[in-house]
């Protein structure tokens, strides 16, 4: 993990318990003696997220309905230390402004990212409830002059629609549909139970999510070349796209495309969770000098 990541040493379920009194019914002494909790228990995670997000970003509000993807903390300010240091690289630490791509209803990245390092967020969605949910926890949280809520009304477009043409943002940020169906998410999420000793009869997905959160026609490859498309028209209004990318081999193409599309710049960055290896793939169409003589002029 990274260095600046609150939970590499993993949870201390008693300062969890004393924050947030709702975990403690999850909460059991393993046969190795540690305090955890079931995670093939969406509403045991739900709960350890929650505290989390309480005890150490100062989120007191994040409810949503269970039918939603609830995202892992620590994974997701993963993804945001990378970026902090993919925009340091390139001299970017002020007056920064961040476009999540399909926020979800759990507005996560925009509440990890202004706590972390007070970013400002443009956040998009597609998905009317999951926009509605969003808002009351943007709302309820006070948050409403660092964190932009805008509707995406075409479902065949990513940034195109969101970002105005007038406007430059620092940074986008993307955690894109893995699967290609319903069927294949569900197959796939059956066989981690299995690997967990759980029963699929009897299971509320601990992964569950809405279609717009889970699965795209043609599966994360097409929604990532999709991306790679719209950004290319968009080239001056965003410095550094990004996005999550889940099969490493997907990256390979990615990196031809982009290059056809003329971006000068193209970086991939490891996201380590343990066993768990990701990736985040971060390109951008401005050179080095062009950025700085958009620092100069700010």
């Amino acid at each position: 993990m990274h260095k600046h990541n609150k939970h590499a040493e993993g949870y201390d379920f008693e300062v969890l318990a004393i924050s947030s009194p709702g975990l403690v019914p999850f909460i059991y002494e393993s046969n190795y003696g540690r305090f955890t909790i079931d995670f093939a228990n969406p509403k045991a995670v739900k709960a350890l997220n929650t505290a989390l997000l309480k005890l150490y970003y100062g989120v007191d509000f994040w409810e949503f309905p269970d039918a939603h993807l609830c995202p892992p903390i620590p994974g997701r300010v993963e993804y945001i230390h990378l970026l902090n240091d993919l925009l340091a690289s390139s001299g970017l630490t002020k007056d920064i402004t961040i476009l999540d791509i399909g926020t979800g209803a759990t507005c996560i990245y925009p509440l990890l990212g202004h706590a972390e390092y007070g970013w400002r967020f443009i956040a998009s969605e597609i998905d009317k409830q999951a926009y509605k949910t969003a808002k009351r926890i943007i709302d309820k949280n006070k948050l409403n002059s660092v964190i932009e809520l805008r509707f995406q009304n075409n479902t065949q477009s990513i940034v195109e629609g969101v970002i105005n043409a007038s406007e430059q943002i620092t940074a986008s940020m993307c955690n894109p549909p893995f699967y290609k169906s319903e069927a294949e998410a569900i197959e796939h999420t059956e066989r981690k139970l299995k690997g967990l000793g759980k029963s699929s009869d009897t299971f509320i997905r601990n992964f569950s999510g809405t279609a717009n959160e889970l699965w795209y026609p043609g599966g994360e490859k097409a929604f990532l070349h999709n991306y790679l498309y719209q950004s290319s028209l968009l080239k001056t209004n965003c410095i550094w796209y990004t996005t999550l990318v889940s099969k490493k081999e997907h990256v390979t193409s990615m990196k031809a495309s982009l290059k056809k599309l003329g971006a000068t710049t193209i970086k991939v960055l490891e996201l380590s969770l343990g066993h768990k290896i990701s990736r985040v793939v971060a390109w951008s169409f401005f050179t080095d000098k062009a950025i700085q003589n958009l620092k100069n002029k700010k």
